[in-house]
């Protein structure tokens, strides 16, 4: 036997429209009725694998301990691998499909220890079609590890250095400019930057000229000035600011209305920072990406 856990943290791009949802968690109820599924989010854009994946990176953090169950799965029913992955000496295990979106989780708690292919039909239902991985292998897999089936019980071994890494961009700066990218845009419509506060030069001080373009816009997009606030109550009066959001990252932002709808922000836009005296700085090349691997470091 193996640890037991009693939670499940659920991740995926199903929505709540339809069944898909409650029948995983049905699923996982019927086979370990003590375990607990919490809900991180159903709302990840459908098959958009780097939005799941990075919902689930600033997510990792603050997760019970127990099993994490993430599905956002372009290729169900091909030959990408399913997979369990322990994290944390034991403390967690992700599962999910080998496509790029368990990696920056992964490596953010730390990295992997032992991984499995979940082939071990055993422990899966038995499916009408290869369609549906979310309620016939994942979710029947995290049932039977808070049940203490060990994870080898689950499947073959798997090396994590061959598995999928994820990709995230990163990026580019001087001491003039820095190339960042839109990650994400919440519900109020803060656009969350690839930047962090150490990634802008000291010599920027507290207003950055913001260029922000569109992949398709042929005019080389907009310029505002933007002040760097600690709250959103500092952008009273519509003025539009770069704010230090709850994962760490600087998002553009305005006070009780949608910086992005406002600004035509939207996840992969090109945003450009310079200092406030030299709007007219920065190349036009874009962000550079970063394979993130899930060995143990």
């Amino acid at each position: 036997m193996g640890r037991r856990y009693d939670t499940v943290s659920f991740l995926t791009d199903y929505g709540t429209q339809d069944e898909f949802v409650g029948v995983c968690k049905s699923v996982i109820r019927e086979i370990a009725p003590h375990a607990v599924v919490i809900d991180i989010t159903h709302g990840v854009a459908p098959f958009d694998v780097r939005a799941g994946s990075l919902a689930l990176a600033r997510s990792i953090s603050y997760v019970a301990s127990g099993v994490v169950l993430a599905v956002v799965d372009p290729g169900v029913a091909t030959s990408r691998k399913a997979l369990a992955i322990e994290v944390a000496d034991g403390e967690g295990v992700l599962i999910g499909p080998d496509n790029g979106l368990l990696a920056p989780a992964v490596s953010m708690a730390g990295g992997a220890g032992r991984a499995v292919q979940l082939n071990n039909t055993d422990y899966q239902l038995h499916a009408i079609g290869a369609t549906f991985a979310g309620r016939d292998v994942f979710a029947p897999a995290a049932a039977h590890l808070c049940n203490g089936v060990d994870l080898l019980e689950l499947g073959d071994p798997v090396d994590a250095d061959l598995l999928l890494p994820g990709v995230i961009p990163l990026p580019q700066s001087d001491e003039t400019t820095v190339i960042s990218q839109v990650l994400w845009v919440d519900r109020f419509g803060n656009a969350q930057l690839n930047v962090g506060p150490d990634d802008i030069p000291a010599s920027f001080g507290d207003r950055i000229d913001v260029r922000f373009s569109a992949p398709t816009d042929p005019t080389g997009g907009t310029t505002r000035n933007c002040v760097r606030a600690t709250s959103f109550a500092e952008l009273a009066g519509g003025a539009v600011g770069l704010v230090l959001d709850s994962s760490g990252m600087l998002a553009v932002a305005m006070d009780q209305r949608s910086a992005a709808e406002e600004l035509g922000l939207d996840v992969g836009d090109q945003v450009t920072l310079t200092e406030s005296s030299d709007a007219g700085g920065g190349g036009g090349n874009g962000p550079v990406t970063q394979q993130v691997n899930i060995r143990r470091t």
